[in-house]
């Protein structure tokens, strides 16, 4: 998990031209609750290129991560005001 922190900050630092943030919402094409007979689940349309690239060979996989913000930081991203342990 470490890894692939690092690699999301270095790529937002240095190519953040190149990363593609798109909200999984707007992917959405059906999803369903756990229940006692099956796991949560969602399904996404995507681009055939992602596709692919998840089932491709191993060394030549771009990383694909699902990212969560919690709402009570996207209420603060807009604020002036840094709070004590806020990262500038």
């Amino acid at each position: 998990m470490q890894d692939l922190l690092k690699q999301l900050q270095f790529a937002l630092q240095k190519y953040p031209q190149q990363v593609e943030l798109v909200p999984i919402a707007d992917l959405l094409l059906d999803s369903a609750r756990q229940n006692e007979k099956r796991p949560a689940f969602v399904k996404l349309a995507m681009a055939d290129e992602l596709v692919k690239n998840l089932r491709g060979q191993r060394q030549q996989k771009d990383v694909l991560l699902m990212v969560r913000i919690p709402s009570e930081i996207l209420e603060r991203a807009d604020s002036l005001i840094v709070l004590p342990g806020e990262v500038e």
